[in-house]
């Protein structure tokens, strides 16, 4: 089995040398037609955000290991970490692409947690399928979204772009929510554990950070828990709860002026010192770094 780091990363920068597309730097790339992208022959990580339409044909690829099948009016949504595998297209399988930075699509997010929790859902559900008028409707956005990024006399282009694409999401968040309480009226025992605790983080990530402390508000025992949620979701209870933290100091760093020392605070860490190794250790650069790169 390979290593997990062993596997190629897809961004927008990688994409950038393959295909031709619209993009606005490094935040967003989008592809007129999926099909035309050259399909790896090996596992690739993600490293941004994916939201893919098929309007014809079928698509089959696997996420995190879990086998899916596409058709017609369904929306495809991969986030940054997981691992796609396996893509096989039908001849004739049409479709539209819009990839994202995750720290675009936190620009966009970050005054709505609600949203996060919702595309926090789409992990461990990866398919939407549109009625026809949800359907056209992402199609008119696309279009829309390549007028404006093809604009570059445009003075206000990139504001422009994430307002459209902003509009866009929330659009893709309604359906989200209308999935899950679907979901939620046949979902197992353990998909609704993962429910409860999703929102139990959203709600307590802040000051509270340990599984046990979930499990009991859960009255359930952290074993069965960490099971459960790794059962469900294919991560472990502690890869959630970071990445509400991570998010949410991403979002304090680069959206408002409290000092790094503040936002340890805030967030309850012991100290100024295990703050900054925590978010090296999930980011990849120090809460300085990260705050000056935007």
């Amino acid at each position: 089995m390979k290593n997990k780091e062993s596997f190629s990363v897809l961004n927008i920068e990688s994409a950038r040398k393959v295909y031709h597309g619209s993009y606005i730097d490094n935040d967003m790339m989008l592809f007129n037609e999926v099909s035309q992208l050259p399909i790896p022959m090996e596992p690739r990580r993600m490293g941004c955000k994916l939201f893919a339409l098929c309007t014809q044909g079928k698509a089959q690829y696997s996420v995190d290991t879990v086998e899916y099948t596409v058709y017609a009016n369904d929306m495809m949504i991969i986030s940054e970490g997981q691992i796609t595998d396996d893509v096989m297209l039908s001849r004739d399988f049409n479709g539209m692409g819009i990839i994202v930075s995750d720290d675009f699509f936190n620009e966009i997010v970050k005054d709505v947690h609600e949203l996060s929790t919702l595309f926090l859902f789409t992990r461990a559900n990866p398919v939407c399928h549109l009625t026809q008028q949800e359907c056209d409707n992402i199609v008119d956005y696309f279009r829309m979204l390549k007028q404006k990024t093809d604009d570059l006399k445009h003075h206000f282009r990139r504001e422009t772009v994430r307002s459209l694409l902003t509009t866009m999401i929330y659009d893709l968040s309604n359906i989200i929510f209308r999935m899950q309480n679907t979901v939620d009226r046949r979902q197992t025992r353990g998909e609704a554990i993962f429910t409860q605790f999703l929102q139990l983080v959203e709600l307590n990530f802040r000051h509270e950070r340990r599984v046990s402390w979930y499990a009991k508000q859960l009255c359930i025992s952290p074993k069965y828990l960490s099971e459960i949620i790794k059962q469900v979701s294919r991560r472990t209870p502690n890869d959630w709860i970071d990445n509400f933290v991570t998010l949410e100091i991403r979002v304090l760093l680069r959206n408002s002026t409290k000092s790094i020392k503040e936002i340890a605070q805030e967030l309850n860490f012991p100290n100024q010192s295990f703050f900054g190794k925590f978010f090296k250790e999930h980011v990849g650069l120090s809460p300085s770094q990260y705050r000056n790169k935007g």
